[in-house]
């Protein structure tokens, strides 16, 4: 196996390749060029092309990261490099620069971040070039029917007329117009229409004038502010909050800024939280431009995704939208990224390469010298006392667009309510009424399933995980029990496995649950349920939206799948059952998330004409929380959040980093990150003054989960550089401590879940 760079003394002059070779070493490796390679071949290789090389007894693709002529590796013991994959490189400088300054920042092995860059595969070796285009056009038979042909089938008649004055259809086509695959189908069964391949066309280039298919909407005086703002510093780096209200109009700005982007022949990257969003962000974008959007997620087959990453990196496509990993996206002529509800969690990988595409979003920014936008109604704390402190340009939509009124929001206290399953007498007469009015209701409650919890009623057993410290969820459609941590599964127990009672009883209520409730209650109104347990297969999500958006009276119950972007214009009425279950958490986050999760499904009431209203039931209504929210709002309760943090020398007034460690044996973690801590101590002391602290190790909130055992090391310092100094020390040390080889650990820089 080749050795480590980088050189302290030069063994030879010869040329070396310093590679990034996907493995969970945190270090890059030098070799020779490929024995059967020219002298041309190496002179023209450049960093960024990949290659495929030996290591153990794998054969692996790796990254060029810069060609050496120094190496602290005896020639003896390199190796050659097999085939050089690429003529150009794969990632530009800029991406290659990211990739390193990731690599460093989020302690991860190099390799393995250049794999998370590349599409899956390129990774295997695949070629970065374009496959031909699939096409339909008019056969000679085709193109001779009669005007008159086809009377009973008009939407073939419409496909025949489109090919008629167009010549051709392919795929981005077909799906932008909305075109039949049965009627398409049946013309190619009756000769009327083929098939056939044509080659990608060229990058649009500089110069390409992107055409809008429908008008631009009229802006209050605060979009046009933010709109012109935004403008002004198009081609130089910027970061701006863009701070609106629930229905403010943000996805409006973002329209009009990236039409001034795409005037100047740049792309623009538009990133989301969760792939649910991204078909009706498509759909917005699609009606408003006519040019090629390439979509990034992981609902994509490998071969889709190649082609809108290759799409993107030869500036075939002007607009680029995808979930969290899209940001590694190469661009041809970048002009903007936007973050869109960029507080969202689902930014910050939790596992593996660990690191936030929000964060990286504004690094890639700053070295590609472009703007970016973060947007949300309800900031993260990070990101509001950046904007507040001065370093990103503050952007404020205080009303919502056009008619709609920001809707009124109201405790319910349910301390002395009698319950009809988890809904108050008050609360299921404003259901009412609102139906009755021919309105649209949306409950939220944030926890699947339809009972949280099975226990007996005689000697009080709990149905529990083997595997992790977690109740299992029961489910009725069809009957199981479920952990919603590892995702163990098992038949419902028919007696108590303990006293052999048959008095087992669901305690708690799931949005299974309170679907059948409300069907019961309102026997007359359609209830759609919206959870993961109703979106797993493909479109289906898209089904429920749609019936939705019809705009009859139905009642929505679901769970945070309808808290974020969604635009349900007949909506006037949401309805919060379990507003409670975040203001007691262990993480000291619990508060900021739980008031934007209550903030962002509250503004899905009222978004067009009629006004809405929001009514939260609790248990708690004195909570500060839950006051600070309705008196004052989000922006006033993030202030005083901001100021306890401040006072606690918390995030963002400090930087935290979290070593974890797991094992199936309950005492290895602990054992381990005791002497991760003294080695910690040991390089801290020679430093003075003591610039990071260390608190633990401690067992992790839910200590066992999918049947290992998890504690945690945390350290925290007001200086940045110290902490990252101290990480890079112990890393080191870490992948060749003894005790390593017991557990499995990773570091998380910036964590968002301290469970």
């Amino acid at each position: 196996m080749p050795n480590s760079a980088p050189s302290r003394h030069s063994h030879s002059s010869r040329v070396i390749l310093r590679l990034a070779v996907p493995s969970p070493l945190r270090r890059l490796f030098d070799y020779l060029p490929p024995a059967d390679a020219t002298e041309e071949q190496i002179t023209r290789l450049q960093p960024g092309v990949r290659v495929c090389v030996p290591f153990g007894a794998r054969t692996l693709v790796a990254v060029l990261v810069s060609v050496e002529t120094e190496t602290s590796v005896e020639h003896s013991k390199l190796r050659h490099a097999g085939e050089i994959l690429d003529i150009a490189p794969v990632l530009p400088k800029a991406l290659l620069e990211l990739t390193l300054w990731a690599a460093q920042y989020y302690q991860h092995p190099q390799g393995e971040v250049f794999s998370t860059m590349l599409p899956a595969l390129l990774r295997q070796g695949r070629p970065a070039t374009h496959p031909g285009r699939k096409v339909w056009y008019l056969s000679v038979q085709g193109k001779g029917l009669s005007p008159d042909a086809l009377p009973r089938a008009p939407r073939q008649r419409e496909i025949v007329d489109f090919l008629t004055e167009h010549g051709e259809l392919d795929k981005e086509s077909i799906a932008e117009l909305g075109i039949s695959a049965a009627g398409l189908n049946a013309l190619l069964k009756a000769g009327l229409v083929e098939t056939g391949e044509r080659p990608r066309p060229l990058s649009l280039g500089p110069g390409h004038q992107i055409t809008a298919r429908e008008d631009e909407l009229a802006l209050n005086a605060e979009q046009q502010l933010a709109v012109d703002a935004i403008r002004a510093t198009i081609g130089t780096f910027s970061c701006t909050l863009l701070d609106g209200v629930t229905g403010s109009g943000k996805t409006e700005v973002y329209l009009q800024v990236i039409a001034a982007v795409l005037r100047q022949s740049r792309q623009a990257l538009v990133l989301v939280p969760e792939i649910s969003l991204t078909p009706q962000t498509i759909s917005r974008f699609r009606k408003r431009f006519q040019c090629r959007i390439a979509v990034l997620h992981s609902g994509l087959t490998d071969a889709e995704r190649l082609q809108a990453w290759l799409e993107a990196r030869d500036g075939l496509a002007a607009i680029v939208i995808g979930t969290r990993s899209a940001l590694f996206t190469p661009l041809a002529r970048p002009g903007i990224i936007i973050v869109d509800e960029e507080h969202d969690s689902s930014f910050k990988q939790q596992d593996g390469f660990r690191y936030s595409a929000r964060d990286l979003a504004i690094v890639r920014a700053r070295s590609e010298n472009i703007g970016v936008v973060l947007g949300s109604a309800t900031p993260s704390l990070e990101t509001l006392h950046n904007a507040l402190s001065g370093r990103y340009q503050h952007l404020q939509l205080t009303e919502r667009a056009g008619v709609a009124e920001r809707p009124t929001l109201r405790l319910l206290d349910t301390t002395n309510e009698a319950l009809q399953e988890g809904f108050s007498g008050p609360l299921l007469q404003d259901i009412a009424d609102h139906l009755e009015r021919g309105n649209q209701v949306l409950v939220f409650l944030n926890r699947r399933g339809f009972a949280p919890t099975l226990q007996c009623a005689d000697c009080g057993w709990i149905a529990e995980c083997q595997r992790c410290d977690a109740r299992l969820t029961l489910h009725k459609s069809p009957p199981h029990l479920r952990c919603h941590h590892c995702d163990a599964r098992k038949a419902v127990d028919r007696y108590c496995p303990q006293c052999k009672s048959k008095h087992l009883q669901a305690l708690g209520l799931g949005t299974e649950r309170s679907e059948g409730v409300l069907t019961r209650l309102f026997p007359g109104t359609r209830v759609l349920r919206v959870d993961r347990d109703t979106t797993r297969r493909k479109n289906e999500l898209d089904v429920l939206l749609n019936e939705v958006h019809r705009g009859e009276p139905c009642i929505l119950i679901g769970t945070q799948m309808l808290a974020k972007g969604h635009h349900f214009p007949c909506v006037t009425l949401v309805a919060v059952l379990d507003a409670d279950a975040g203001l007691f958490s262990a993480d000291f986050r619990g508060q900021e998330h739980t008031a934007q999760l209550l903030m962002q499904v509250a503004g899905r009431a009222g978004r067009a004409g009629q006004p809405g209203e929001v009514v939260i039931q609790t248990r708690h209504a004195n909570h500060n929380t839950l006051q600070a929210l309705t008196l004052r709002g989000y922006g006033s309760f993030a202030r005083t959040i901001l100021a306890e943090r401040q006072a606690a020398a918390m995030p963002p007034f400090s930087h935290l980093a979290l070593l974890r460690a797991e094992a199936t044996d309950f005492r290895n973690p602990e054992l381990f990150l005791a002497s991760v801590r003294q080695c910690a101590e040991t390089l801290l002391a020679r430093s003075e003054p003591r610039l990071v602290t260390l608190m633990g190790p401690l067992p992790a909130p839910m200590e066992k989960r999918a049947g290992k055992f998890r504690a945690q090391l945390q350290l925290q310092s007001e200086q940045r550089p110290a902490l990252q100094h101290l990480l890079g020390q112990l890393c080191t040390e870490l992948e060749t401590m003894k005790e390593s080889r017991s557990v499995r650990w990773s570091v998380d820089v910036d964590p968002q879940d301290m469970i």
